[in-house]
């Protein structure tokens, strides 16, 4: 099944809503904007059902094939929203709004999946129910787990589902994929050690907590570097280091570390949260300070399951020529708590020699967008074929 022909028929048409929402950028579960317009373009299409205000600000759509002898109801999602950071692209449609840029495209995410779901409204060519997901607070907010936390799953039947990301680097319209672990758990830190403050002039008298802090920030790389299996996958970073005075002559009282934890595993996860509680505290012991760690267990490690993999390169060789394998990535997506409830996929599709996502001169590449809508109908069309 190569592109098909229907999305270069639309391909003008889905580049102008991309770059519309390109324009109008909106952050974490403030999607009212781009919601509306979701369920605007999904009604229009003659979808059997629109429901808004999933998991907040999300949008689902329901679109029947012309027979159910089969029973299978397949979800599809994808993200709409944008990150906290300032455009520089100087693009004719880049971001209206200051401090906020479609900077991972989700605007292409969220189009590509609007095109899909046209065509698949059109022609109904399958037997068996298409769910699709518009999810929001992607970056951060953990919005796929609200939309689960709602019942999503339970409420329109879903057995299976499916999501895709773009990819810099990878030529435009190919796709990689990997079985198993794909995504790393992001987990968050916040460290806050305790003394006594004082004049810089009489370290004497006080309890220093910036040497307890930069002692931890070099120990806890100990942690990925003589406690976790080499052949396991850990990082731990220190982000931030603030301490409570910003004088040239006061020695401060307090100082917070905040940090990410990434890992691939349940033991490495383990591992992280317990060893960065041991260190702290046997750090601020020994300098007669105290400790306070809070370490929040964020989005877990996303697991393709193997069948729908397999399946979904195979929708994705019948497009490109080819589906390579994909590399191990220490970035989150929240998409795992979608495949913590049903099995399904995660995909990448090529979007060129652009700037890496998150990234103030990045932008989506339109010309990926036919291959992301067929890979979609793709998917609805071979796992639920007509007739």
């Amino acid at each position: 099944m190569p592109v098909k022909n229907r999305f270069a028929e639309l391909h003008d048409e889905i580049t102008a809503w991309r770059r519309d929402l390109h324009e109008n950028p909106e952050i974490l579960f403030e999607t009212h904007r781009t919601s509306a317009i979701v369920a605007e373009k999904l009604e229009a299409f003659g979808c059997d059902e629109v429901v808004t205000g999933i998991g907040r600000t999300g949008v689902v759509g329901v679109i029947k094939g012309k027979s159910d002898s089969s029973g299978k109801v397949i979800g599809l999602r994808a993200d709409m929203d944008a990150l906290p950071m300032t455009e520089t692209t100087g693009l004719p449609h880049a971001s209206k709004t200051e401090g906020a840029m479609h900077a991972c495209g989700h605007d292409g995410h969220t189009a590509m999946l609007l095109g899909a779901a046209q065509y698949l409204a059109e022609t109904r060519n399958f037997d068996g129910t298409v769910v699709v997901i518009f999810q929001p607070a992607e970056e951060g907010g953990g919005g796929g787990k609200e939309m689960c936390d709602d019942g999503m799953m339970e409420r329109f039947g879903v057995q299976e589902v499916y999501g895709m990301h773009n990819w810099p680097g990878q030529p435009v319209g190919q796709f990689a994929i990997r079985p198993g672990p794909f995504f790393a758990a992001t987990d968050l830190f916040s460290i806050e050690f305790k003394g006594k403050g004082g004049h810089g002039a009489k370290p004497q008298e006080t309890v220093d907590t910036t040497v307890m802090a930069a002692h931890a920030v070099t120990a806890l790389q100990t942690i990925a570097s003589r406690n976790a299996d080499p052949i396991d996958r850990l990082v731990v970073s220190v982000t931030s280091f603030d301490t409570s005075s910003h004088a040239f002559n006061v020695i401060p009282g307090g100082v917070t570390l905040k940090g990410t934890v990434r890992t691939m595993s349940p033991e490495m996860r383990d591992l992280a949260e317990s060893r960065i509680k041991q260190i702290c505290e046997g750090i601020a012991g020994t300098f007669g300070g105290s400790v306070q760690i809070d370490y929040t267990r964020n989005y877990p490690v996303m697991i393709n399951h193997d069948d729908q993999t397999a399946f979904a390169a195979e929708v994705a060789r019948g497009i490109s020529g080819d589906c390579n394998e994909a590399p191990l990535v220490m970035g989150g997506e929240d998409f795992a708590f979608m495949l913590e409830e049903r099995p399904g996929a995660y995909i990448l599709v090529g979007n060129g020699d652009t700037a890496m996502v998150h990234n103030t001169e990045y932008d989506f590449n339109d010309e990926a967008i036919p291959a992301g809508c067929s890979w979609w109908a793709g998917i609805v069309e071979q796992r639920m074929p007509a007739g």
